[in-house]
């Protein structure tokens, strides 16, 4: 029996838990200093929006913990003694391990602005940012939210639901345009648009001015324009949380380096989820890569390893799933914000502006690459096999119907989108 200690109780390190206790009689040991027990992070957004309770995203009873022997450490590593195998915890009651796993995630990014620590200014990724949220835009008149990506949309519709005033600086010509096509950004900055936020294009943030009282009182832009405002809300995405490691023997870059195996340079240390750096490549995926499924995934690998079955990381094809207020978003494949030299892609949308679907393949092979789609419901499976089958879009556009998982009596498109697909073809 090994004494396991995990360092993070997000998804990916709950889920090395869960597995390692499903296969192995392991003593295991969870430490976190952001909350007790485990939440579902992506849905702290409905509990500011009233839809849940906090005891309603955790989605483990109290007594599941202790139940399946999973001992859990309210605190905060601050230093591990790799050579004594120890880590130093801010309560001083220190805990030794044999097999360590570090799961401690990200940190929201800041790029040291004018004004960035003022009262009223704040990023939301953990439960804390949550209870500053509520206490940031309780009364408050107008909000402004730096950046246009997921967390960003996210927070505009937590503050909408409270009638909050919002305008939303984004640095590209259109929402999210940095990943999304110019033709799917500028829809859902439509939709954004049409929930009442303000959306501002080509805009990024040049300082944050305070009010007597330290509190925010407004901002500017690179462009000049001031807004007034008391609540900004950085969102310019996040980064590994490892700072606390870089004077330790743990290889750092910008995240924590790992091999196929999920094994950092030291013996018996193994890194999952958001703090990981991978040093080897996978095709048509980045070496840090900050999503909920592709840390459990991790957690479920690295557990197979610590307990004997030695299994290498290997996600598949990348896929991905957001919601723009109502408008649900899965990528599957490999769609950027523009075409490479030897692709070709195909956009249709609904005429009311709220179903899309966006496909590209290589134009000399046929070979299909990848879809983004917007409103209509695919199915992921369908489409993990067929990139890995290296299917041609032909194939893709005959069988569309195959990969649908929209409701029963939902309105289908396949027909539409394949009749005009063929009807590109034929045109000079």
């Amino acid at each position: 029996m090994k004494d396991v200690v995990i360092i993070g109780n997000g998804v990916s390190g709950i889920t090395a838990a869960r597995h390692i206790r499903k296969l192995s009689d392991h003593k295991i040991t969870v430490i976190s200093s952001e909350t007790s027990h485990f939440f579902s992070r992506t849905a702290l957004m409905y509990v500011y929006m009233g839809h849940m309770k906090f005891q309603n995203i955790k989605p483990y009873e109290d007594w599941f913990w202790e139940k399946n022997r999973i001992d859990l450490i309210f605190d905060r590593v601050e230093q591990v003694d790799l050579k004594t195998k120890l880590l130093l915890l801010a309560s001083g009651k220190n805990r030794s391990y044999e097999k360590l796993i570090i799961a401690c995630g990200s940190r929201s990014n800041f790029f040291g602005w004018p004004g960035e620590n003022l009262r009223g200014v704040q990023a939301l990724y953990s439960y804390q940012d949550l209870q500053q949220m509520e206490a940031n835009t309780r009364g408050i008149r107008h909000a402004v939210i730096v950046g246009g990506g997921l967390i960003g949309v996210e927070m505009a519709e937590m503050l909408h639901s409270r009638k909050i005033p919002v305008t939303l600086l984004v640095r590209e010509a259109a929402f999210w345009n940095n990943v999304l096509p110019i033709q799917e950004a500028t829809m859902i900055s439509r939709h954004i648009s049409a929930h009442g936020i303000t959306l501002k294009p080509h805009q990024e943030l040049k300082e944050i001015i305070p009010d007597e009282s330290g509190k925010v009182n407004a901002i500017t832009t690179l462009t000049g324009e001031k807004i007034s405002c008391d609540f900004v809300g950085i969102t310019v995405g996040v980064h590994p949380n490892v700072d606390w490691l870089k004077n330790s023997d743990v290889a750092v870059r910008q995240g924590i380096l790992v091999n196929e195996y999920l094994e950092t340079n030291v013996a018996d240390v193994y890194a999952v989820g958001d703090c990981v750096e991978r040093l080897y490549a996978l095709e048509g995926r980045k070496n840090i890569e900050q999503v909920w499924y592709t840390a459990r995934m991790m957690g479920e690998v690295v557990a197979q390893t610590i307990c004997g079955d030695k299994t290498k990381y290997e996600p598949g094809p990348w896929f991905n799933s957001a919601k723009f207020f109502d408008i649900e978003y899965q990528t599957y494949g490999n769609v950027g914000n523009t075409l490479e030299d030897d692709e070709q892609e195909f956009y249709w949308e609904h005429p009311e502006g709220h179903k899309a679907i966006h496909i590209v393949w290589n134009k000399n092979t046929e070979l299909f690459s990848g879809i983004n789609t917007f409103g209509i419901r695919l199915r992921h499976e369908k489409f993990d096999l067929w990139l890995r089958e290296q299917r041609e879009i032909n194939y893709v556009i005959d069988h569309l119907e195959e990969a649908n998982f929209d409701p029963e009596f939902a309105e289908r498109h396949e027909a539409e989108i394949r009749a005009l697909f063929r009807k590109r073809e034929l045109t000079p």
